[in-house]
C-alpha cells in the first residue's frame, strides 16, 4: 500500500453533497421533513434551479436535472453496497419507528466487529440516492497505519507542504 501524506490538501471538513433530482419540490419536502435539514440562501447569481439545505455540520445541496426523464428511475431494490450518504442518529429504535409511520421501505442490517454492534438502516430519497441511518459511533475508527496517526485539521491556518516547510495559507498561495 502507498504510503499516506498527511492532509497535503490542508482539508478541514464535508462541506456539501450534491444531489440532482426530478423535483427539487419533492427533495426539499424530503430531505426537510424526514432527514431534518433547513433550506439556507443560495446564491442569486445562479441560473438553474435548486436549492440549499444545511444542519448535522454538512450542506446538501440540490440540483434540478435538466433532463429528468434521463435519471435512473428509484427502484424498490434497496442495496446497503450502493453508494449511499450515511447519518449517525441517537436512537435506531426511534428512526425504525418513525420510518414505518412515514410508510418508508428500508432495508436493516447488522455489522459485529469485536463484540460491537453497529446497527444500519437503509432507504431512498425521492430520486434513488440511498441514504444510511446508523449508530456508527459505537465502532472505534481505528487507523491501519503502524504509527499513530494524527486527526488534522487547517483551522489554524497553517500547513505543512509536501517539501516539509510550514507556510501560512496565504504565503502558499501567493508562490
Amino acid at each position: 500500500m502507498k504510503e499516506s501524506v498527511e492532509n497535503p490538501l490542508c482539508l478541514k471538513s464535508l462541506n456539501h453533497i450534491s444531489l440532482v433530482c426530478r423535483s427539487v419540490e419533492a427533495s426539499l419536502d424530503f430531505y426537510q421533513n424526514v432527514l431534518g435539514f433547513f433550506p439556507i440562501r443560495r446564491p442569486g447569481s445562479f441560473d438553474f434551479d435548486g436549492a440549499w439545505l444545511f444542519n448535522y455540520g454538512m450542506g446538501i445541496h440540490l440540483l434540478k436535472s435538466e433532463e429528468p426523464d434521463n435519471l435512473p428511475k428509484a427502484g424498490k431494490n434497496i442495496n446497503p453496497k450502493d453508494n449511499h450518504i450515511s447519518f449517525q442518529c441517537e436512537n435506531m429504535a426511534i428512526v425504525e419507528r418513525r420510518l414505518k409511520e412515514m410508510k418508508i421501505d428500508y432495508v436493516k442490517s447488522r455489522v459485529e466487529e469485536g463484540g460491537i454492534n453497529v446497527d444500519q438502516l437503509f432507504f431512498h430519497d425521492p430520486d434513488g440516492s440511498m441514504i444510511e441511518i446508523c449508530n456508527c459511533d459505537v465502532l472505534p475508527v481505528v487507523p491501519l497505519a503502524g504509527d499513530a496517526v494524527r486527526i488534522r485539521s487547517c483551522t489554524s491556518i497553517i500547513c505543512t507542504l509536501l517539501v516539509g516547510s510550514v507556510r501560512t495559507w496565504r504565503q502558499w498561495r501567493e508562490n
